[in-house]
Formats: C-alpha cells, structure tokens, sequence
C-alpha cells in the first residue's frame, strides 16, 4: 500500500506507525489537520485484521474529527489512533503506557482520548506518561467519560431532524431503532424513554443489549435487521460503514440519525439517502458533544455549563437542515463546506497553536 498517495488524498499531515517490541503494543496515530489547533480524537483498540485495515479506519476517522471540530466551532484539529488488538486480551497497563510515550514524543500535536475499547480508566494510566490525554476519571468535578455528552448531543440533533420532517421537535411517539448499546447507545436510550419514544434495540453483546431493551421497554431487535425496522429514526451507535450500497435500499425510515462515526461507507451515499428522501443528520456533527465535553475539561466552565454548549448541536443542525434546502443539496454536503469554510478562512492565522 503507498501510504503516501492515501495521506495526500485524505489530507493526513502526519502518520505516525508505532512498535514496542516488550509490551507487543502496534498502534498507528493519524494528524489529519492542525490549521484551528491541536489534533484531537479518541485512541480506539481493535482486533484489526491487518495493519492495512487499521490505516483505512484511523485517516478516515482522523480526517472526520477535523470536520467535527470545525463544525463544533472548536479551536481544535482532527487527529485519531488505534492500537491493534482484542482489548479484552492484550489490553494492560504497560501498553497502555508505552503508547502514552508515543503520544507524549508528538509534542501536543495530537491530543488522545476515550474511544471504542479505551475506557477513562484506561486514559488514566495513558496520562502517567503524557499530559495530551483527556476524558480520565473525574477530578475536582472536572472530566469523566463524554459519553453522556454524547448522548445528550444525539438527542437534540433528534429533535432538530424531527422539526425538519415532522415540524416539531417532540419525540413523544416517535418509533427510534437504536443501533448499539454501548456507554452512548445506552444512555441515548434512556433519553428517548423519557422523551416518549418507542424503541427498537440490538446489540452484538446479546445478554447486555436485552437487559438494556428490557430496562427501557424496548422491543429486541436482530443486530442483522435493525436497520430494516420501519420507524421514524435509525440511529446507528455503533461502529462506522453502516449504511453501505446493500444497506441504504434496505432502509425502512425518515431520518437517520445516530452516534457512530463514519456511518456512510461511501460519502456519495449521502446523496442517496437525500433522493430517497431520508433525512441524514451527518455524524460529525449530531455526535460532536463528547469532543465538545473533553475539549472544555481544562477551562472554567461547570460541567451543567458544558452541557449547556454542547446542546447547541440541534441548532447547529437546524441552520445544516436550511441552507440544504436554500441551496437544493443534502445536509451532508453543506455540513462538509461549512467545515472546510471554517477550516480554510484561518490558514496560516493559528499554525503555530498549541494549546486550546
């Protein structure tokens, strides 16, 4: 594979392949853009299949956390990292901490966080080596898991799309197919149920998903059909590709609408949801509050107050949802000029930042 001609396809600056031959630790760091600041994004561990699959998920995700950040209006760039393998095998201390080191090495250009098999536990021995890691256990009333951020950001971008189509942005009603139930999907489903929502709910961890759906009142779902289920909301929450060439004529519903990152496999995929007449609120900005959250964990703001911010996400998309029909293009292609808007208007005005 010519990493190069794929980083300067996507725009990644810098791509960073790291090795410690004593703890096995294999993991890779993305820098997609440092224009608006510091590259931000989640570290996530995975079984990867090969170094090739990993590279493929961490530009993408890289390059999908600048667009996150410039659409939060976030003086941050987009960075990501994963590190191969089974969390629940070779997850521990020592490697969490030799990837720390490489983190610590880059300087501040990119800031690590919580992700998909990283917990706050985990960002807490990251931190033993390197002070650009956030979202560790709380202290002194500050940080934490975003996850909840998350959560609460998906919810009013719901209600936003539910204004759009139904023209009001009650749920109460509303069929939602939920898409994973992990430490977001899990919380989100809470927020429907007391937003009036009916739900529909899977997860791969079967035991943990029915406890969830029985929790909620929601009607189980086979991981593999959830996405079929007639509704008004799909909200995937769990990994990205979820809408693919097969999936996106499988759909059955209104809006899509969910936490996942890099939900479309294939951006031109927007334009088919936005001809079948499927509203798409784009994933960078609907599950934008647990960057929002981690990005004020070292100012003065109160948490009540940082969830404050981080619920301007529904108008954010509402002013998304306008320009699209002003302009006759779908939302996912606004949301990615305003972004690159943002991102372009600054250039060599904040190259030298280093903090946020």
């Amino acid at each position: 594979m010519n990493y190069i001609q794929g980083m300067e396809r996507l725009g990644i600056e810098e791509l960073v392949f790291c090795h410690d031959r004593f703890t096995g630790l294999r993991a890779i760091i993305a820098i997609h853009d440092t224009t608006l600041g510091p590259a931000m994004g989640g570290v996530r561990m995975k079984p990867y299949t090969c170094e090739e699959e990993a590279y493929a998920d961490v530009v993408m995700l890289a390059r999908a956390m600048s667009y996150k950040a410039a659409a939060a209006g976030l003086d941050l760039g987009g960075g990501k990292a994963v590190i191969i393998g089974d969390p629940a095998v070779h997850k521990n201390e020592a490697l969490l901490r030799a990837f720390g080191r490489f983190v610590e090495r880059l300087g501040g250009r990119y800031i690590t966080a919580v992700d998909s098999g990283i917990n706050e536990y985990d960002i807490d021995c990251i931190r033993r080596e390197t002070a650009y890691a956030l979202g560790g256990t709380p202290a002194g009333g500050r940080g934490g898991c975003p996850s909840p951020a998350t959560a609460y950001g998906v919810l009013q971008g719901m209600k936003a799309c539910a204004e759009q189509v139904y023209g009001t942005r009650s749920l109460a009603g509303l069929t939602v197919a939920v898409q994973g139930l992990g430490s977001v999907g899990s919380v989100l489903c809470q927020h429907l149920a007391g937003e009036g929502a009916k739900l529909f709910v899977s997860d791969l961890d079967e035991k943990r998903g029915k406890a969830v759906a029985a929790q909620y009142q929601a009607v189980w779902a086979d991981p593999a059909d959830i996405h079929k289920i007639s509704c008004d909301i799909f909200s995937p929450c769990a990994l990205g590709g979820v809408i693919n060439q097969v999936t996106v004529n499988e759909l059955n519903c209104r809006i899509v609408a969910g936490a996942a990152n890099n939900v479309l496999s294939d951006e031109r995929l927007g334009d088919t949801l936005h001809a079948k007449g499927i509203l798409y609120a784009p994933d960078y900005v609907i599950n934008a509050g647990g960057l929002i959250y981690i990005a004020h964990e070292r100012t003065s703001y109160l948490p009540e107050e940082i969830m404050g911010i981080v619920g301007r996400i529904g108008e954010r998309l509402s002013l998304i949802f306008r320009r699209s029909e002003l302009q006759k293009v779908p939302p996912c292609r606004v949301a990615a000029g305003m972004a690159e808007e943002r991102i372009n208007s600054v250039k060599g005005l904040l190259a030298l930042r280093s903090d946020f």
